[in-house]
């Protein structure tokens, strides 16, 4: 064999043995991103499971349990809290959100004439409690307030609780009663209601259920927004005309048949 065969074949071994190595090579990055792409894999799926059980328990939209109406509440489900006679000849429907600064310009003006006139036996309200501004604005402060206020009728206190919720409403973008201890401590402002039971209530969330159901209601009900008032199922609160000395002729001439 002439050297110069041997040269050519030595150098094919040569080329081929350099091709072994560079598709060996080849072979193991494969293999190492087909085992870091499967830990990956892995990794995004644990994640995936990690988000999906941490959300599993949490609130969707505010729903809560069972809807646990206050003692004493009345009307279709039970979702009304009433405030004056049962015998009373004209009924005041409202509709309210304690976060509502429109709520709580209502309540100011027409506090004294609705203490007055149910007082007098002349008029009763039913008050709905919705969570309107939470769902606007974000946060739980209209459901914590609402609760609250429930656990106030448990207690017998519903009307003075009311009237302190709105005395002291936050900014409507303030979310402080989502805070049940800013809750409690209104509380204190009324007589008797701090107890041992109110604060388990307004802790537990006993009334969320119910909350969520008059704001369902609410819904369904087709109100434009908060306060929807109605003086025997005619909507006042659109009457410009309407002031707090007018509604009590009306309700006084109602009252005398």
């Amino acid at each position: 064999m002439s050297e110069k065969n041997r040269d050519g074949k030595r150098t094919a071994r040569e080329r081929l043995a350099v091709e072994r190595e560079k598709q060996k090579a080849a072979d193991k990055r494969r293999r190492a991103l087909i085992v870091g792409a499967s830990v990956l894999c892995v990794l995004g799926l644990a994640a995936v499971i990690g988000v999906v059980a941490a959300n599993a328990g949490k609130d969707k939209g505010g729903k809560a349990g069972p809807a646990v109406a206050p003692s004493g509440a009345q009307g279709k489900d039970s979702l009304a809290i009433p405030v004056g006679k049962d015998g009373a000849k004209s009924t005041l429907t409202v509709w309210e959100d304690f976060r509502c600064p429109a709520c709580q310009a209502f309540e100011t003006a027409y506090r004294p004439t609705l203490h007055e006139l149910t007082d007098a036996g002349e008029l009763r309200v039913e008050y709905h409690l919705v969570r309107l501004i939470d769902g606007n604005l974000g946060g739980t402060g209209s459901l914590r307030a609402a609760n609250a206020a429930a656990c106030a009728q448990d207690a017998g206190r519903f009307r003075e609780f009311h009237d302190v919720l709105f005395a002291n409403q936050p900014k409507e973008t303030d979310d402080a009663y989502a805070g049940n201890d800013r809750l409690i401590e209104l509380a204190g402002k009324v007589k008797g209601l701090d107890t041992p039971a109110f604060r388990e209530c307004v802790r537990n969330g006993t009334h969320d259920g119910w909350v969520d159901k008059s704001h369902q209601a609410f819904k369904s009900g087709g109100f434009g927004g908060t306060p929807t008032v109605l003086l025997d199922g005619k909507n006042i609160y659109e009457d410009r005309t309407m002031t707090p000395a007018k509604l009590k002729q009306m309700v006084e001439a109602a009252d005398r048949g």
